[in-house]
């Protein structure tokens, strides 16, 4: 079933009387002052949603790179890009299959993992190769090793393009803390520790640069990126350069340009959300040279997603934390209003958690950041502004306070939950009045940039609206979760799937109860809007339904009417969920402007005379667990066939907080909890013991595994 398209108007409508009466309801109009009064945020990657290298750097940063260089050193890998056996000169295909041959044990040594994922080995064979490659893989599944992989075994220096500094900085340490020779080059840096960088590139010593793309406009840099050794250049979150993405910022643009200049570069593209269209458009955009396209499974199986009416959202999200008792969660909220009033609600119920927006200065949202990272909160509410530069694995459930403007920006911030491949929660709450208030917002939006003289403005709309409304059928409609994700980014349900349900969705649980009498309940909804005159919004028609006895119902003659009172039995949430569901359905449309109003379409028209079915649903609570939840790691490592002792788990986070803490570094780049679950079930004493644990390298296991051996020993003592 593909996704309702909504947009101002339905192609096959049933006739409006042109005449008015406006619905007044609260929750459906006023987007221009919800807008204006709540502060709604940019969207990542526009304004003071992303903290990028900027302006900043163009004074002593420029000069430093603009001093003379001498010639770089060589390299602890050599500099050499072919091989000489004898009087024999290795082909580049050899030597990349050479070359591949250490990878594997590069990343058992370096990382503590054992193999590589399917799409992992092509990606990074195409590395190796020298070859241009697109590769789209959701969060959690290491588009990051594809990358980082290569450089630790090929000659020279392989340049990181990504978008947030904080993003780059959480992978520079990750690969330090690893023994990964990497750097960073931004503005947040001082003047003596961007030098520090310059020399350690000029002495050949670096194996990754990463910088934000304004830095490739720098007059000089490229030259200077080439002095280096740069061999190849590699894209993060490539969506941002697709002026069809969720994303575009104008700055990636200029990576574009870099092909002109740098004809045999090799570059590689790495993105968790991009459709098909963006694909196309990323390659054409970068200019990719018959590019290798890796696209990967979009589904997220850990993953459990639920979409809920939205009630009173306070009540509603200490729901969920308590399933989550002292584990971490982002709540995601359209406005620093929201933010606020929620962060403080849950404040008040002993919640540890923090406000994030880019209302707040910089410091104080690098605070937060920082608080949340070293695991002295558990929560933060925030806004979209939020999450790009946050790699902790730990993160057990993320909530939408309100609908997201599309699938891409779901599916991104989702990921942020169980990046460590262990179970997750994503809970969406919504109502009628999010739909409408996007909707205005991009109306707004594009309006302006017409005044602006912007002449595909009114293209934009079009696609954002697009975009908006499979968001909205994603959230109103009733079929599995997984299924609606993985067809919208163009990829065919595996027949398991589509046979029994995905197991990890309100849907496939059973959470969403079917209403015996749907059919006969939307006909009633259906007439209501009709006999109405298709003059009323949501609100409205769910009084008259419900028998509301208001001055406004007996002035309109409205208390007349025969489906007045039709549904009195059914609650407010229950009623506005069905005519939601509804519309979700493209039975029912929604006019544009400040007070929106429902009519039917013609397949809704179907529908009312019975020669169309149709299914309604109600939301069931979450049953609640008879006994106390096991933390994820510890259960996965129980799934495994492993006993970890939980005591001992819970000794080794509070070692690791306060290790990392002492460290200035997040407490997973030390272990993550999956190799701490291991560590309490296995008990290793000694170096090789610990050795042979996923996730432990040679680098941790000489720096790290003397303290966490003696710890483990010491336990119980």
């Amino acid at each position: 079933m593909q996704a309702c398209t909504l947009t101002t108007s339905s192609p096959d409508p049933v006739p409006v009387p042109a005449e008015s009466t406006y619905d007044s309801d609260p929750d459906l109009a006023g987007a221009a002052e919800f807008a204006a009064n709540e502060g709604v945020e940019p969207s990542e990657g526009q304004g003071s949603a992303y903290e990028t290298d900027s302006g900043e750097s163009t004074g002593a940063d420029l000069a430093l790179a603009q001093e003379p260089l001498a010639a770089p050193a060589r390299s602890r890998k050599g500099t050499q890009h072919r091989k000489v056996e004898g009087d024999l000169i290795l082909p580049p295909e050899a030597l990349a299959e050479e070359r591949y041959g250490e990878v594997s044990e590069a990343v058992r040594r370096t990382f503590g993992f054992e193999s590589l994922r399917p799409l992992q080995d092509k990606a990074i064979r195409a590395a190796l190769e020298g070859q241009d490659a697109l590769v789209v893989l959701p969060t959690g599944a290491g588009k990051s090793l594809c990358f980082q992989a290569p450089a630790m075994v090929q000659p020279g220096l392989v340049v990181v393009l990504s978008p947030l500094i904080a993003l780059m900085k959480d992978q520079v340490d990750g690969l330090l803390a690893n023994g990964v020779p990497a750097a960073m080059l931004n503005s947040t840096q001082t003047t003596e520790q961007r030098r520090d960088v310059y020399r350690a590139l000029e002495e050949g010593k670096l194996d990754l640069l990463y910088i934000a793309p304004e830095r490739l406009a720098m007059e000089g840099f490229i030259d200077k990126l080439d002095a280096f050794g740069m061999v190849s250049m590699a894209v993060d979150e490539a969506h941002c350069i697709s002026h069809w993405g969720h994303d575009f910022r104008p700055e990636y643009r200029q990576v574009g340009e870099l092909r002109a200049k740098r004809p045999n570069l090799p570059i590689q593209a790495f993105t968790a959300t991009a459709t098909p269209e963006v694909q196309r458009d990323i390659c054409k955009q970068l200019g990719l040279r018959d590019p290798k396209i890796l696209v990967g499974d979009f589904d997220r199986p850990n993953l459990t997603y639920r979409v809920k009416p939205r009630r009173t959202l306070a009540d509603q999200a200490m729901e969920v934390i308590n399933r989550h008792e002292g584990e971490a969660g982002i709540i995601y909220c359209l406005s620093r209003k929201a933010v606020e009033k929620l962060s403080d609600d849950l404040h008040k119920r002993g919640v540890r958690c923090e406000a994030y927006h880019a209302g707040m200065t910089p410091r104080r949202r690098n605070e937060v950041q920082d608080q949340f990272q070293s695991e002295q909160i558990d929560v933060v509410v925030a806004t979209v502004a939020f999450g790009m530069g946050i790699d902790r694995t730990d993160v057990r459930y993320v909530i939408h306070g309100t609908l997201p403007k599309g699938i891409e920006q779901y599916s991104q911030e989702t990921g942020r939950a169980g990046r460590d491949g262990l179970p997750a929660e994503c809970v969406l709450f919504h109502s009628g009045s999010d739909y409408h208030n996007w909707k205005h917002l991009m109306e707004r939006s594009a309006q302006e940039a017409v005044e602006r003289g912007m002449a595909t403005a009114q293209e934009e709309l079009d696609s954002s609206l697009a975009r908006l409304g499979h968001t909205y059928g994603f959230a109103t409609g009733a079929r599995c979760r997984h299924q609606f994700l993985l067809e919208y980014f163009g990829q065919v349900p595996g027949e398991e799937l589509v046979k029994n349900g995905c197991g990890a969705c309100d849907v496939c649980l059973g959470e969403l109860e079917k209403v015996d009498d749907g059919q006969v309940l939307a006909q009633k909804i259906l007439s209501c809007v009709v006999r109405c005159e298709q003059r009323y919004g949501a609100g409205h028609i769910t009084d008259v339904l419900r028998g509301a006895d208001t001055q406004r119902m007996r002035d309109c003659g409205h208390d007349k009417l025969p489906t007045h009172g039709l549904l009195k039995e059914h609650s407010v949430g229950a009623v506005r969920g069905w005519i939601e569901q509804l519309t979700g359905h493209a039975l029912l449309a929604v006019t544009g402007g400040k007070y929106p109003t429902l009519y039917l379409t013609r397949t809704g028209l179907e529908v009312l005379k019975g020669e169309r079915s149709v299914e309604l649903f109600l939301s069931q609570t979450v049953k609640k667990e008879s006994r106390k939840r096991r933390k994820a790691a510890v259960a996965d490592a129980l799934d495994a066939g492993l006993e970890p002792d939980e005591g001992l788990f819970e000794d080794l986070r509070e070692f690791r907080r306060d290790l990392a803490r002492e460290r200035g570094v997040p407490p997973y780049l030390i272990f993550n909890d999956r190799t701490l679950a291991l560590m309490a079930a296995t008990k290793p004493q000694d170096t090789e013991a610990l050795l042979q644990l996923k996730g432990v390298g040679e680098k941790k296991a000489a720096d790290l595994g003397p303290l966490f051996l003696e710890r483990i020993a010491a336990y119980g003592q």
